[in-house]
């Protein structure tokens, strides 16, 4: 029995419905899958359970499913303010910090440059942490954007969840991960240029292995991850130590403090390369939000969110200014930009020799795993959601927003894993890394975008709604800002005439994140207006529980009668 069958091989049991005429009818269903109808838009009921949140306001609720109905079923609230700052701190801390300096080095030209951006991208995650902060604690459920931006953009109806959900889905992946922990195990193992399929193969591994993990060990997973960010935090802040102990000029590396001296020779003077590099910042600082995907699972979640955000943020900026003193302080900026993803490795190599650098290639790699695993958990749980809202999935959404089979969303974490597999497998791993971080992020700052703007909206339209926290406004105005520039800057011919991945042209990861969110209106306009039209049905919607007491919104086509 497959995969498939066995979810859906259940004893059937009669269950009233109301057809759209009034009559009561008879169909089959199984016991789990108890059906509510009709779907009304229902008020959050419940939300007051976790504090004096927006979502218990009338007319508040995200989407089609209640605060109430969206956080049954599952795991339940098992993660504490601890976890949660890990959970941020993991997510953030991974591949960026120790892969990305080259890149943007080569990007902006100049030492002075590339540390100013990182003091840049900091203050703009501090500003979109704080935007999603408000969000947050307004609708503390799992989901992030997806809620957010359901709450301000209601029509037409289900287009921003759909748009969303192609983002999410197409490009919630971890191969960059995934490929950063093969090829630092490949410098550990002597093996620096290794054949592309090894590379692939072991990248293959990694996101099975967490997938699996997940899937059927929800709790190791959690354990694994906690553990693996703590364990990142240590390493990192071995490498800031090792910059200051570099910096007194006690180690082998001659004039550490050159590269500080005219910081700014040879700054670039083109803003596609100032936006491509902070692109590449912003990815490094992303996970601030993390905690916002999985708030279903987290105990007093406003409480927690507020606490958990700042802190983790906040120590991980700190990590990353000095982590990049040291970078500099030990290498030039050519053996920098040389280094392509393993510059953290060079930095060990040249302070304690070659031993040293492979001994860093493995704790590399294992941060790049720790990354993946934090990343794939947040993931999974933003498809659930997805899925939850009854977007049209192959199989049917029921199976992918389920808890099958042990409580935590595998077929979630199938969704992740497919698109993973493919970029694995697809590009040059070369021309990848840079391209797929570019990717990443232009569709982001779009979404960001219109969030930013839902901010504006919501404090317009709902000036006295109940909101835990309030963002500074100068705070929302230059995130706005800088989510504009980030949007325009890419179509700006670089100084170079070629971008950061060539044979590509530096505009075509723009090209692509804008085709990307094109791909989800279509899908939308195809399920919601073109085929009902073409085949005379309208969409009806209903509510139906899963064993665990999850609740899924289904779609079913009902014929429209002329008169």
């Amino acid at each position: 029995m497959g995969l498939l069958d066995r979810f859906h091989n259940r004893q059937p049991a009669l269950v009233a419905t109301t057809t759209n005429n009034g009559d009561e009818k008879t169909s089959e269903r199984s016991p789990e899958d108890v059906i509510v109808e009709p779907l009304p838009d229902q008020d959050a009921t419940g939300a007051r359970e976790v504090g004096e949140v927006a979502e218990g306001e009338p007319g508040w609720t995200p989407g089609g499913i209640t605060f109430a109905e969206d956080t049954a079923g599952g795991m339940g609230r098992h993660l504490g303010v601890v976890s949660c700052t890990l959970l941020i701190v993991g997510r953030i801390i991974g591949t960026g910090i120790f892969s990305t300096p080259s890149s943007i080095l080569s990007g902006v030209g100049s030492v002075g440059a590339s540390l100013m951006l990182w003091v840049l991208g900091f203050f703009i995650s501090v500003c979109g942490l704080f935007i999603w902060l408000e969000f947050g604690t307004m609708f503390p459920r799992s989901g992030g954007e997806k809620v957010y931006l359901e709450a301000v953009y209601r029509k037409p109806k289900y287009l921003a969840t759909v748009i969303f959900a192609t983002n999410a889905i197409l490009l919630g992946f971890t191969a960059s991960g995934c490929i950063v922990f093969a090829s630092n195990i490949l410098v550990a193992a002597g093996n620096p240029s290794p054949n592309a399929w090894v590379e692939r193969g072991i990248a293959l591994g990694v996101i099975f292995f967490v997938t699996l993990l997940h899937g059927l060990t929800p709790r190791l997973g959690v354990w694994l991850m906690n553990a693996l960010s703590f364990f990142k935090v240590f390493i990192l802040l071995f490498v800031v130590i090792t910059g200051w102990v570099v910096l007194g000029g006690h180690t082998r590396v001659q004039n550490p403090t050159a590269n500080f001296r005219n910081a700014f020779a040879g700054s670039s003077h083109s803003s596609n390369d100032y936006a491509t590099a902070l692109f590449k910042v912003l990815n490094a600082y992303a996970g601030w939000s993390n905690v916002n995907y999985v708030l279903n699972n987290v105990k007093d979640p406003v409480r927690t969110l507020k606490i958990a955000g700042p802190l983790g943020l906040g120590l991980c900026f700190a990590f990353y200014l000095f982590a990049n003193i040291a970078y500099f302080a030990a290498a030039t900026p050519a053996q920098i930009k040389a280094s392509g993803v393993t510059v953290a490795s060079l930095f060990f190599g040249n302070v304690f020799g070659t031993q040293a650098q492979k001994a860093l290639s493995v704790f590399v790699a294992l941060s790049a795993l720790g990354n993946v695993i934090t990343v794939t958990f947040a993931q999974s749980r933003v498809n659930q959601e997805l899925a939850k809202e009854g977007i049209p999935l192959p199989f049917g959404n029921k199976f992918w927003a389920s808890n099958w089979p042990v409580g935590s969303p595998l077929p979630g974490l199938i969704i992740h894993l497919i698109p993973s597999v493919i970029i694995i497998i697809g590009p040059p791993a070369a021309v990848a890394y840079p391209f797929i971080l570019d990717i990443e992020g232009y569709p982001g700052q779009i979404i960001s975008l219109f969030v930013v703007l839902g901010l504006f909206w919501l404090r317009y339209t709902r000036p006295n709604a109940v909101r835990p926290f309030k963002v500074w406004w100068p705070f929302a105005f230059f995130f706005l800002v800088a989510a504009c520039f980030l949007l325009v800057a890419p179509f700006l011919r670089p100084s170079n005439g070629v971008g950061d991945t060539p044979p590509l042209p530096y505009w075509l990861y723009p090209i692509v994140g804008i085709a990307i969110m094109l791909v989800g209106a279509l899908y939308w306009a195809a399920w919601r207006v073109i085929l009902p039209v073409i085949f005379g049905y309208e969409l009806v919607p209903r509510k139906e529980y899963l064993s665990d007491g999850t609740v899924v919104t289904v779609f079913s086509s009902g014929k429209i009668e002329k008169n």
